[in-house]
């Protein structure tokens, strides 16, 4: 393994190890290499207080406790640590207890349970909803539970593993469009015929940061008569005149089929809810095994949720703010010259290129100038576009995001003009 640095997770998921509790023994080999020890000591590093903007790590890269600029969250309008959220996860705290301790067909549905469905539903303009006590397991479960062997799921090619798992577990068959290409959709669909057959695509892709091409998608599914998935987590509570995502925005709401979002990044809790009409929500509830067999949603979770929905939704004021610190950060990052590809969200990319060893280098430079944004590395993202990714809060103040411009411009720009101490 001389050319140890070229691999990646990407070429070890097959194990041909007798022992199949152990790994393969060229992954060890390489997981240990020093170099990439190194750049694992960026994942998994331990945050000490609460998701805001200004918080403390324990770094693992000289494991010392760090003052940083979080920009990494997906806590994107603050509400993780609202003071109104905050209280109202008390009270149910206070009258629920920890957890909810049943499944949801047994004794763990309570009132806040049902108040939160009826609310999501209402809010995404379906007939109902359905809440799981996982974003990942809400996604899986809910193409698991409406789809069967023998048919088809049509996703565009960078959709969320959650949503692949799904198909997965369900065995039907996966077919992949070109991203955002109506043209490759349509191809898909017309090999497809005769089948029983759902599209799947995002409302903003999280590592690219661009929204899906809602327009040209429906129309191609509107003639070919299949339904539209659509996962909305990294949009919710932000598109929209009213905050309800992608489909909103693009006056399309009609034309979806069954909405998804998460409850872990804009609500700032934890969880995930499909939306959908009644008859198929009813029939979720019989078929789909991460709803039926997990513990329900922590009661002061939900108890927190309800109140997220109602602080984000009262006015559009978190919402705004994060667009003019959206609007902000990329104008300066633009200035640099930086590669943010066709980022249209709250999601800005600072695409790097295909050297791992300057990402590593530049991940750890800026960590130690106080900012935590962490590298996204292949095969996560392509291996000649490795980068980092930004999430916007509306938290930021314009001190935190002219200070976040200088480290990056000292460290990224610079370095990637051959500026920076040599790596």
């Amino acid at each position: 393994m001389s050319d140890i640095l070229n691999y990646s997770l990407a070429d070890f998921f097959y194990n041909d190890n007798p022992d199949i509790l152990s790994p393969p023994d060229d992954f060890m080999q390489w997981i240990n290499h020093p170099r990439v020890k190194h750049s694992f000591t960026f994942f998994e590093q331990q945050l000490l207080a609460a998701p805001r903007i200004s918080t403390e790590i324990l770094s693992n890269i000289d494991n010392k406790k760090r003052k940083i600029i979080n920009l990494t969250s997906y806590n994107y309008l603050g509400l993780s640590s609202h003071p109104e959220v905050i209280q109202a996860a008390k009270e149910a705290l206070d009258k629920y207890g920890l957890g909810a301790s049943g499944a949801p067909l047994l004794s763990g549905t309570y009132d806040l349970h049902v108040k939160l469905t009826r609310m999501m539903a209402e809010f995404k303009q379906k007939e109902d909803c359905l809440i799981y006590s996982s974003g990942f397991g809400g996604n899986l479960g809910a193409i698991q539970g409406i789809m069967r062997k023998g048919d088809v799921l049509i996703l565009d090619e960078k959709c969320h593993k959650s949503l692949v798992d799904g198909g997965t577990l369900a065995q039907v068959k996966m077919r992949f469009f070109e991203h955002n290409k109506p043209e490759s959709l349509a191809s898909m669909l017309e090999k497809s015929k005769g089948a029983r057959t759902m599209v799947a695509i995002e409302g903003v892709y999280s590592m690219d940061g661009d929204l899906v091409k809602l327009p040209e998608i429906a129309e191609v599914c509107e003639q070919y008569r299949a339904p539209i998935y659509i996962d909305e987590a990294h949009s919710t509570l932000m598109f929209g005149e009213n905050g309800r995502g992608v489909a909103e925005h693009f006056g399309l709401e009609g034309k979806i089929g069954v909405s998804f979002g998460t409850f872990s990044k804009s609500f700032g809790g934890v969880g995930g809810f499909v939306c959908a009409n009644a008859e198929i929500i009813r029939y979720l509830k019989g078929y789909s095994s991460p709803w039926n067999f997990s513990c329900a949603p922590s009661p002061p979770v939900v108890g927190g949720l309800i109140k997220a929905l109602e602080v984000a939704t009262r006015d559009s004021t978190l919402r705004d703010r994060l667009w003019e610190n959206t609007a902000y950060l990329k104008k300066g990052i633009q200035a640099m010259n930086l590669d943010i590809g066709e980022t249209e969200s709250q999601i800005i990319p600072i695409i790097i290129g295909s050297s791992g060893e300057k990402l590593m280098h530049f991940a750890a430079e800026i960590q130690k100038r106080g900012l935590f944004l962490q590298p996204v590395d292949f095969p996560a993202v392509p291996a000649n576009a490795r980068r980092f990714r930004i999430s916007v809060s509306a938290q930021l103040t314009r001190e935190e995001m002219d200070r976040s411009l200088n480290i990056i411009e000292d460290v990224i720009a610079r370095g990637l003009k051959g500026e920076a101490l040599e790596i």
